[in-house]
């Protein structure tokens, strides 16, 4: 087992991609906390774990709410002492266009940005105490080649990017590992938001061809983002760090 006897969070792990890496993460031996704001589907995942055998608790956290996160922290803390795997998962694709207001702005900077870049500080402590920890981040293909419908989202993930680098030099002396996944298109129940429109013929055409566009021709499964985040919380990649691997079909290879 590659994450055995270790303490994993994920936000944003109810569905999706953070859903896919909890489950596997538990496989693979971890006690998986489930942040999500979703209660039933957070505590959904956690009985899934176990009856598969695995360990899992959900934590029900709205990761705009600074004191929440922080008290996130405090209960990693009381009750494992020590964090050994930090995913930040948890993302929406926000506002499109450049005529936003300054709440949907705020909004997606809150989520996709200030969530992640706090909760990390918070838990530094339980990290350092793991003696060897790995972060990692959800940016996306967006933050590296830019999207002409969202440049909100573009602005945030590129962030991430920079922010990965900064705290990869920061934590290297502490033996904490921060590195990001970019993810193209995936096959989750958030795909059709970023289409922005809510007729399911045109999404269902509007991701064909865009579909097409992938040099591999598909969008990824959520598992195959999982497996990416494995090799990274894992001692697979133990000597990794500071970098964001696109997992994207091959879409920025063009």
């Amino acid at each position: 087992m590659l994450l055995k006897d270790k303490v994993a969070l994920i936000t944003a792990g109810a569905s999706g991609m953070g859903r896919a890496a909890a489950v596997l993460f538990a496989r693979e031996g971890a006690h998986v906390i489930v942040v999500d704001v979703n209660d039933q589907a957070a505590k959904d995942v956690v009985t899934e774990i176990e009856a598969a055998g695995g360990k899992a608790e959900a934590a029900i956290v709205d990761v705009r709410d600074l004191g929440a996160l922080k008290g996130l922290a405090d209960h990693v803390r009381s009750e494992h002492g020590v964090l050994h795997v930090l995913y930040n998962n948890v993302g929406i694709p926000g506002a499109a266009g450049l005529e936003l207001s300054a709440e949907e702005w705020d909004l997606g900077i809150e989520v996709n940005a200030r969530a992640s870049f706090f909760l990390s500080g918070y838990l530094t402590d339980q990290l350092k105490a793991a003696g060897g920890a790995s972060v990692i981040f959800t940016s996306s293909t967006s933050g590296l080649i830019g999207s002409p419908y969202s440049p909100l989202y573009s602005f945030t993930k590129g962030g991430i990017i920079a922010l990965v680098r900064s705290m990869a030099l920061a934590f290297a002396a502490d033996r904490i590992r921060v590195n990001a996944i970019a993810p193209g298109s995936v096959e989750t129940p958030g795909l059709p938001a970023f289409f922005r429109i809510d007729d399911p013929e045109e999404i269902e055409r509007r991701k064909a061809a865009f579909f097409a566009t992938i040099p591999m021709g598909r969008a990824s499964q959520p598992e195959e983002i999982a497996n990416v985040a494995l090799f990274l919380a894992s001692d697979l990649s133990s000597y990794v760090t500071g970098v964001t691997i696109p997992v994207d079909g091959g879409i920025t290879a063009k």
